[in-house]
């Protein structure tokens, strides 16, 4: 018990870690508004309201979060020429997606003027689409080439297997779990993303959306929970 408290005070002293559980309130609450809106009007307005308090108080959390693309940007990692420029894209597209969220949080607080949100939301999700795209990419390579190392180590220890080998397939199998969590988290996000730059019944449904945010919030607090 006294580890678990340890590792959520842990958890909840990341800026990551605050995001994800505030992203859990936000989309909790939009399933809640949709499920009781015809039913119970009072309770389905506070839900909407927890959500858009959720959702503002996020991107006031998060100034200042494009410099962490620009940074990585800046180093553009990667251990071959593809994965370099994979990075470079991505890394890219997460940067406008957080610059440009500045502008859409001011707007709908009302210090600038409310009709910049529509464009500055355009602008930001479709920076943020972007980026996703090649950040899935990347991790789907390097699973696969995770995956051939796993499959050449299981071949050359099936009959001696040493504490190094070992311990390498373990890593593997590791970093294998997290990038896939990051793959799901960012496929999720790319829904979201898309109901923002091309509006449609399936993107914008709330049970979409809030699933989507669902999966891309414990996604991240899987990968961010202290270990």
């Amino acid at each position: 018990m006294n580890d678990t408290v340890d590792k959520l005070v842990i958890f909840l002293a990341k800026r990551d870690g605050i995001d994800k559980l505030v992203k859990t309130f936000q989309y909790v609450s939009k399933l809640v508004h949709w499920h009781v809106e015809s039913t119970n009007p009072d309770v389905a307005r506070r839900a909407k309201q927890w959500e858009v308090a959720s959702g503002l108080s996020r991107k006031a959390f998060r100034s200042g979060r494009f410099l962490t693309g620009f940074n990585a940007l800046r180093r553009s990692p990667g251990s071959t020429p593809t994965l370099r420029s994979l990075a470079v894209l991505a890394n890219a597209g997460e940067m406008i997606y957080f610059f440009f969220d500045h502008f859409l949080w001011l707007s709908r607080i009302g210090v600038l003027d409310a009709k910049l949100a529509r464009r500055m939301s355009f602008i930001s999700a479709f920076g943020e689409s972007f980026g996703y795209i090649f950040f899935i990419i990347s991790d789907l390579i390097l699973i696969g080439k995770g995956l051939k190392a796993e499959r050449k180590l299981l071949a050359s220890t099936e009959e001696s297997a040493t504490d190094d080998a070992k311990n390498s397939i373990k890593n593997i199998r590791v970093d294998r779990i997290m990038r896939l969590m990051a793959t799901a988290a960012n496929l999720a996000d790319l829904f979201i993303g898309i109901a923002d730059i091309e509006p449609n019944p399936f993107c914008n449904h709330a049970v979409t959306l809030g699933i989507s945010g669902l999966v891309s919030a414990w996604a991240g607090w899987y990968r961010n929970w202290p270990s």
